[in-house]
């Protein structure tokens, strides 16, 4: 499972030697409370590790190194508590590149009026410090993230927090490896891509392997190892009858088991975190994997089917946001409508992969025909997602950059039950309506396949395409396809002009 409390962001206070040895010991004390609070904080997961009063350009630029070159460092939070000339801090941010939060807060919450002198205006200047320091990323067109109200205030807690799960998901992203079991689904565009670019400008690598490499692996489990899982099969799911050991269909979820076992043992001792597979490309596999994937990303790893690296990144980028919170992430496709006069509705669903993580009760385990792939009936789990807000989020390849689009939804119980359709689903209500939300979807270019959150907010997702330097777009209650199409226009206008800025 996913654990963020390992991650550190570093605390910045910037000063100067101009107000002398004791206001700088007082800065020093003041920054290492507001820190410690923090890193108290129940909506911030990661350390939260304050660092020396930073007065002059060499200091910035060494810790501005160090940052770069910890692997625990995912991001810095910089506070102006008096006025720190802003020129000392251009080394260091040229040679930044772990993502930026520039908190605008002040030690005390209010004047105190009757004591106020210029002493306290020198130590408690803030308001104007923090501005010098605006000034300076405005200029370098620094892309940083700016909260602003008292450090003690539970939103501004809120809005940190939120941005240190999207810094884990940047720093993830860096690290990150993808392992693509087959190609992508033959003639579909949006599901491929450029991986070199994505590697260069994401962080994240893919590589293709041969089905044959993970059937070898797959081969070599045991059967004891192959008891023990459909043990915890047994244990964890309402398993149909006939796939339960001594029934007749019992060899085929051993068969499901070992592709598990083969798939884990595959992506744990090569390193990824994400993967994709495609039912285009089974050789040697007895069936197609179903159930492998739905709880390798109950675990954590990213998946995309169809050879769909992209959204395997965000299914990952997402867990790594949402780690420890209630809700889940999983791979999901739009797949039909429900278009009545009572309120139109978007079933999501995909031919077996969707993670248990949004699942509404106990899953079921059953075994159904795949009319896709030409193997072996699949094993999979078959459940209703739960309801609440969720965000379905898509990156595409739009050719001169990459695009991150959400769209907010309010999953629902199904109208009725669906006792025909053997697969896990989803049922949701876009906003702000379904046919301005599709309308703006398509005019955007979005995948039919998608992450779907329901921890993860769409200023979380803003955050992290800033970070990643990726376009982002929402479609949310406030959307109308004419200024939706608008920002379209104006986006492919800024980023064309801006690589010459």
């Amino acid at each position: 499972m996913l654990d963020l409390s390992a991650s550190e962001v570093w605390f910045v206070t910037g000063s100067q030697h101009l107000y002398g040895p004791d206001t700088l010991s007082t800065v020093a004390r003041n920054s290492t409370e507001i820190a410690a609070a923090l890193d108290a904080a129940s909506t911030i997961p990661v350390r939260i590790v304050v660092k020396p009063v930073l007065t002059g350009s060499d200091e910035v630029r060494a810790l501005v190194m160090e940052a770069n070159a910890s692997p625990a460092c995912v991001g810095l939070i910089t506070w102006m508590h008096t006025f720190s000339p802003a020129k000392m801090w251009i080394a260091g941010l040229r040679a930044l590149q772990r993502p930026l939060l520039h908190l605008h807060t002040q030690y005390n919450r209010e004047i105190p009026w009757d004591g106020i002198d210029m002493d306290y205006m020198n130590l408690h200047q803030a308001a104007h410090g923090d501005r010098e320091f605006g000034f300076i990323a405005a200029r370098m067109r620094l892309e940083r993230k700016v909260v602003v109200g008292h450090w003690s205030d539970a939103q501004v807690k809120e809005r940190i927090g939120a941005w240190t799960r999207a810094a884990c998901a940047r720093h993830d992203w860096e690290r990150l490896r993808i392992a693509r079991f087959g190609e992508n689904m033959r003639e579909v565009a949006v599901t491929d891509g450029d991986k070199v670019e994505a590697q260069r400008r994401l962080g994240f690598s893919i590589n293709g392997y041969g089905v044959g490499d993970l059937v070898a692996v797959v081969e070599d489990a045991s059967d004891a190892e192959v008891d023990q899982l459909v043990a915890t099969y047994v244990d964890e799911y309402e398993v149909a009858a006939p796939l339960c050991p001594g029934g007749e269909r019992a060899s085929e979820l051993r068969d499901g088991a070992r592709i598990e076992l083969g798939l884990r043992r595959f992506l744990g001792d090569g390193g990824f975190g994400a993967f994709t597979t495609t039912f285009e490309d089974l050789h040697g596999l007895t069936q197609l994997p179903g159930l492998a994937v739905q709880r390798l990303m109950r675990d954590g790893y990213g998946f995309g089917a169809e050879g769909d690296w992209k959204t395997a990144a965000m299914v990952r980028a997402m867990k790594v946001m949402s780690a420890g919170l209630p809700g889940g992430v999983s791979f999901m496709e739009d797949y039909t409508y429900h278009l009545a006069p009572d309120g139109d509705l978007a079933l999501g669903a995909h031919m077996l992969e969707v993670c248990e993580s949004i699942a509404a009760g106990r899953p079921k385990l059953e075994i159904h025909p795949l009319s896709i792939g030409g193997k072996a009936d699949p094993v999979r789990l078959v459940f209703d997602a739960h309801p609440g807000t969720a965000v379905a989020a898509s990156l595409t390849d739009m050719g001169q950059r990459f695009r991150l689009l959400a769209s907010v939804v309010d999953v629902v119980a199904p109208l009725r039950p669906l006792p025909r359709l053997p697969v896990a689903r989803a049922m949701w209500r876009p906003r702000p309506d379904l046919a301005t939300a599709a309308t703006a979807w398509i005019h955007a270019g979005g995948s039919h396949h998608t992450a779907l959150g329901f921890a993860v907010t769409p200023e979380q997702l803003a955050d992290f395409a800033a970070m990643s330097g990726v376009e982002f777009l929402v479609i949310d209650e406030t959307t109308t396809v004419d200024a939706f199409r608008d920002r379209l226009r104006w986006n492919d206008l800024y980023y064309l002009l801006s690589r010459g800025l």
